[in-house]
């Protein structure tokens, strides 16, 4: 079968699971025939991504999270304002996924969490179905649990959002940290961790790694380094201004985001702190790495409660890295979540293959 990508690309989750994804259609006798990224005007894809992606990408403008530049996570009102003001480009973007489909020769659409291809869904009913593919489908399943304090608000927008991602989907392919049966149209999959995590050889150097989802957050890592000097930290970010690796003294580095150095330290580090995102969580629990999550927004609360659930790590309101450093003789990593991803491959391919049964595909 041929498959077309559609990618939300804000963050590195979706990206590398469209990475795993590729790696698994190809390897099984399938091609993708190309990948298209929203992403945040003005701004540029991470290079990883495209190096890697094997197949031509092309980006268009899409919805993103405002974050406060003083590190204290998503603004919730302010987005919503952009993206009110931004609407125009959106439409646009709108109009070429609706011709970009329409040209396609792809037999499905994997949509991995992007908005605009569901609105795009909605209106224009495209003729290739879609499959989407994301942790947050998981929010929609009756079997999950919610976290007990959270912002209705928030929450009920949300999976407001989750839900127009999806619209008229085939199928909803929701990323677990353990297995759940299935519910109507959501079919609950292992996560999607690439060959290149599986094969890594793990060891303690030491130090304690992290992934910035915004860059507003290192305010709160340097503050927390200048009372704990002696702790050795590395943290990945996305700044666009910034050199390969700013070095702030000897035991505190922010490097740009590449993901064979990430996983290469992620092997090596003693923990891992982030911002609660789904993919990097599970890459840590996979190589038995304890996992302190700080939620930048509603999304990642919920990633955060079941993850702690799950056996990662804990969760923090802020980058207090002493929180994760007390916890580290407590933590007891999970063989059966290794076994539960290592299906990964297998239960994606065997879903893909009814889909194809049911719509008559080869």
């Amino acid at each position: 079968m041929k498959f077309l990508f559609v990618v939300q690309g804000e963050g590195r989750g979706h990206l590398t699971q469209a990475l795993a994804t590729r790696e698994t259609l190809t390897r099984a006798g399938h091609e993708v025939t190309g990948i298209l990224v929203g992403k945040r005007r003005g701004t540029t894809l991470p290079p990883f991504f495209v190096a890697r992606a094997g197949v031509p990408v092309e980006t268009f403008d899409s919805v993103y999270f405002v974050y406060s530049r003083k590190g204290k996570g998503a603004m919730f009102a302010r987005t919503i304002a952009r993206h009110a003001a931004c609407w125009p480009a959106y439409a646009r973007s709108v109009w070429w996924l609706r011709r970009r489909l329409r040209e396609c020769d792809a037999d499905v659409v994997i949509n991995f969490y992007e908005v605009l291809a569901g609105v795009t869904y909605a209106l224009f009913r495209p003729r290739v179905p879609c499959v989407c593919v994301a942790h947050q489908y998981l929010f929609l399943h009756p079997g999950f649990v919610p976290p007990p304090r959270v912002n209705r608000l928030e929450a009920h927008t949300m999976l407001l959002f989750t839900r127009l991602t999806a619209a008229r989907a085939t199928r909803l392919l929701a990323l677990s940290f353990r297995e759940m049966p299935g519910h109507g149209k959501i079919r609950v999959i292992p996560p999607r961790v690439r060959q290149e995590a599986r094969q890594l050889e793990t060891s303690d150097g030491g130090y304690v790694l992290g992934y910035l989802l915004d860059a507003g957050f290192a305010t709160r890592v340097v503050e927390w380094h200048e009372r704990f000097p002696d702790v050795p930290l590395r943290f990945f970010w996305k700044q666009e201004d910034a050199p390969a690796v700013t070095r702030v003294d000897d035991t505190l580095a922010f490097y740009q985001l590449d993901d064979v150095a990430f996983l290469e330290q992620m092997a090596g580090c003693m923990a891992y702190a982030c911002t609660g995102g789904f993919e990097s969580v599970c890459e840590a629990m996979f190589l038995g790495k304890p996992v302190m999550m700080v939620p930048a927004h509603v999304e990642q609360s919920f990633n955060a409660f079941d993850a702690t659930r799950s056996g990662a790590g804990v969760a923090a309101r802020s980058f207090d890295l002493s929180v994760l450093l007390d916890y580290l003789p407590h933590h007891v990593p999970s063989p059966a979540f290794v076994e539960w991803t290592n299906r990964s491959d297998s239960v994606l391919l065997d879903e893909l293959a009814a889909i194809a049964r049911e719509r008559g595909l080869s």
